[in-house]
């Protein structure tokens, strides 16, 4: 016997998943499984929930998923042993859906699982959560293939069968390539615990997904801080002017308030520790941001949510007329495609720390400006930087057309 695929009960109207079998004649059967989803969130030919990402169908995805493997393991060892009625193979499915999902031992999954819980008191919750969409991948991964992943199948053709799982699933590459990035970090951490693993056949081909990077020119930034709004924006725009000029994360800007403040001889600094790296950082205030303080009272705006605060942006730089073209990536359905929009529509909380980078590059020594950013490493910082900068462009052509007439004027004398 062998599962062929799951489908929706063609002759029950509760929607009931069932698995399709088929015997060692060639007959197929049906058989109930304990799961139940709306018809029209059915998705027929992946034989699975269309939206696998809401948390109810995630569910229902990952228990298919765990069905997939579990009875071909099953059938495999049922070929050398007498078959399956379809009733004891109902009672296996409906028990295979009520346990709790586990990790055998030796499987990947299981390294990947105490890898994560071992140094989640070292984590912060965003590298948390990365890890743990990692995890999910992989579990998708092993749905796709029904088979459990053992360590020592981890190797260049799990490279080559994860990659083209990557391209079916229209996965991006770069999750791709970070999910693979973080097994090997699973493998070389096994390896020092004395477990042979094939870590060094986990290469990846050199391929630079080119990302775009949005940024608010000084130009567009006095732009927008020159454009009166109404009251209910008046917030979400002191904090945008003031994040491109501080050059921090949202979750660190927004929490600045009047006991962060340090005076540093003449100088007004904001005194606070990054939530993200825990770093201590010592930031002189522009005095541009000064400015919006003096009118708030001496003060920092209103605090926003961070949903609000990415909301009201969009529409604070709609009003200031930010209606550039530009390239990005956004959600589209269940995956980020590239698309052309005006700038104000692709702007988020993060863009004030793009373009404090960008903006302020090549004028402020790099070392100072990541002293600002709280960034470890030059490689990070350059992330940041918006390389199609057209002010570098014009000031690089501004230098070539006064050597180009220095150069003329010698030629002439």
């Amino acid at each position: 016997m062998k599962l062929i695929s799951f489908l929706l009960n063609p002759l029950h109207s509760h929607s009931i998943i069932v698995a399709q079998v088929e015997d060692l004649a060639g007959k197929r059967y049906l058989v109930r499984t304990p799961l139940r989803i709306e018809a029209d969130a059915w998705d027929a030919e992946r034989q699975r929930p269309r939206n696998i990402y809401l948390k109810k169908y995630k569910t229902i995805n990952a228990k298919l998923n765990r069905l997939k493997i579990a009875l071909h393991q099953l059938f495999q060892v049922k070929k050398t042993t007498r078959s399956l009625s379809l009733k004891t193979l109902e009672r296996k499915i409906n028990t295979l859906c009520q346990l709790e999902p586990t990790y055998g031992e030796g499987s990947l999954l299981a390294a990947m699982n105490h890898y994560i819980h071992s140094r989640s008191h070292l984590l912060c919750t965003s590298t948390y959560k990365r890890y743990l969409v990692f995890l999910r991948l992989i579990e998708r991964f092993e749905g796709h293939r029904r088979q459990t992943l053992v360590i020592e199948q981890v190797n260049a053709d799990f490279v080559r069968d994860f990659l083209a799982f990557g391209t079916l699933e229209a996965y991006s590459t770069s999750t791709v390539h970070r999910t693979i990035h973080f097994v090997r970090t699973i493998l070389n951490f096994l390896e020092k615990r004395g477990v042979r693993t094939f870590a060094y056949e986990l290469e990846l081909p050199r391929e630079k997904q080119e990302t775009p990077c949005i940024t608010l020119s000084e130009d567009e930034v006095i732009q927008i801080n020159d454009t009166s709004v109404p009251t209910a924006l008046q917030a979400a725009k002191d904090w945008l002017i003031i994040s491109c000029y501080t050059g921090q994360r949202v979750s660190d800007f927004m929490q600045f308030n009047q006991q962060m403040l340090r005076s540093l001889g003449e100088k007004m600094c904001v005194s606070f520790v990054q939530q993200k790296t825990q770093k201590q950082i010592l930031l002189p205030l522009h005095q541009t941001v000064l400015k919006v303080m003096r009118l708030n009272g001496g003060s920092f705006p209103a605090k926003l949510s961070g949903q609000l605060y990415n909301q009201q942006i969009k529409a604070v730089a709609q009003l200031a007329g930010i209606n550039s073209l530009t390239t990005v990536r956004k959600r589209q359905g269940f995956r980020s495609m590239t698309q052309v929009l005006p700038k104000w529509k692709a702007i988020t909380s993060h863009i004030g720390r793009r373009s404090f980078a960008s903006n302020f590059y090549g004028k402020i020594p790099t070392p100072l400006l990541m002293e600002a950013t709280g960034h470890s490493s030059e490689r990070m910082f350059q992330r940041y930087i918006n390389h199609a900068d057209t002010e570098r462009t014009l000031s690089l052509s501004f230098y070539l057309d006064k050597v180009y007439e220095q150069k003329y004027q010698v030629g002439m004398s």
